[in-house]
């Protein structure tokens, strides 16, 4: 796939090529004339159905020639396809989750209501997974959805899913009573049917939030932001718990509420700086890192007690997040559904064979320039050349 975009886009220089070369031009060719010939080639992708070829050169005209008005509309052509690609971006992630979750409230409705055969579990089964998709996808089709939009959603309905199991163990839902164990008193767990109740509730909620923030755009960084930092919160709050020799129930409402600030945090960071998608993911990935370290060290050190066991990957992980958000600072361009080919490397902007742009290297297929180079030819006119980049550094 990927050699077949590459091999389609140098074919439009090639096509552009030739609808230079035959005729001689007296006058210098500019920038707006380069644009323009790449802009025809890509139209014409655009009309035969060659999406990727075409918002590849789309993105190409767009940084090579901003000034130019084919850059212009290039820049506007680009901002139609993101937008189709991350509607349907939004859809896809949409049906995905309401089918899984479908499938998990044809499990979760049963044991709310204490079914002890089979039969309920199954019909639940059979019913759930079709009900999800279905409702998903008239959800979608009803009113157009981003990819962040949708995640909103879904994850409004799974972390309202998490946020009930805690509540639920938190606050002994379906309990209350008192087993005597010795001479020691213990609060009875929470009832298996209360803790499904709760759960399905807060899932309820939570997609019902999710709406209430869709009604706005939210970039999928912002979105991925939010998500990753709800679940670092949940590991904060179950982390310190252990270090301040916290009982079970305060765990469990401790790393509810840490969450939730975790929650708040991410999506306002993602909003404020903006962080795109890919550095959201990167910053995790250095608090992962740091995590992994710190269990290793335990698992070399062998100490003693719970509370050091705990102490030191919270925080190798603290400061796994901190390296990952340092040295991801020129990562902040956002992405969406419409930049998927660019941020997989297919394309860098330049248009170079190697760049280095926003402090980073990225390769490219290097798209031949035309240019004009004075008085090349025998009978004194300027000659026609096409240059192919090669090395396009930007400090």
């Amino acid at each position: 796939m990927r050699a077949s975009i590459l091999f389609r886009a140098l074919f439009a220089a090639v096509l552009a090529a030739g609808a230079l070369t035959p005729r001689p031009v007296a006058a210098q060719v500019t920038p707006a004339d380069s644009a323009a010939v790449l802009l025809a080639a890509a139209d014409d992708f655009d009309r035969r159905g060659e999406r990727a070829v075409a918002e590849a050169l789309y993105r190409h005209i767009a940084d090579r020639f901003p000034d130019t008005d084919a850059g212009a509309t290039a820049r506007a052509r680009l901002g139609k396809v993101t937008t189709e690609q991350s509607r349907a971006g939004g859809e896809t992630e949409l049906k995905v989750w309401s089918t899984v979750y479908g499938t998990w409230l044809g499990i979760a409705v049963p044991s709310a209501a204490g079914a002890d055969e089979s039969e309920p579990y199954g019909v639940g089964l059979l019913l759930g997974a079709p009900a999800g998709f279905f409702g998903g996808r008239a959800f979608a089709q009803s009113r157009p959805v981003s990819l962040g939009q949708a995640r909103a959603i879904t994850w409004g309905g799974t972390w309202g899913m998490i946020q009930g199991l805690g509540w639920a163990n938190a606050l002994d839902f379906g309990g209350g009573e008192r087993i005597i164990e010795g001479d020691i008193e213990i609060d009875e767990e929470a009832s298996v049917e209360a803790t499904f109740t709760s759960m399905i509730a807060g899932s309820a909620l939570g997609i019902g939030g999710g709406m209430l923030a869709a009604r706005r755009e939210i970039s999928p960084g912002t979105a991925t932001s939010a998500n990753l930092g709800s679940l670092w919160g949940l590991w904060f709050g179950v982390a310190g718990s252990i270090l301040f020799d916290l009982d079970e129930d305060a765990t469990w409402a401790t790393a509810m509420l840490t969450g939730n600030a975790g929650l708040i945090g991410g999506a306002l960071a993602g909003s404020r700086w903006p962080l795109s998608r890919s550095r959201s993911r990167l910053i995790s990935v250095g608090g992962l890192i740091g995590g992994v370290a710190g269990a290793g060290i335990i698992l070399i050190a062998e100490p003693d007690d719970d509370e050091t066991a705990v102490a030191i990957p919270l925080t190798t992980s603290i400061l796994g997040l901190v390296l990952g958000a340092a040295l991801t600072s020129g990562h902040d361009a956002e992405e969406d559904a419409g930049t998927d080919l660019q941020a997989a490397g297919h394309f860098a902007p330049s248009g170079a064979l190697l760049s280095r742009s926003r402090g980073a290297w990225s390769l490219s297929a290097p798209l031949p320039l035309p240019v004009r180079e004075p008085a090349l030819r025998p009978d004194g006119r300027d000659a026609l050349r096409w240059k192919v980049p090669l090395l396009n550094v930007r400090f």
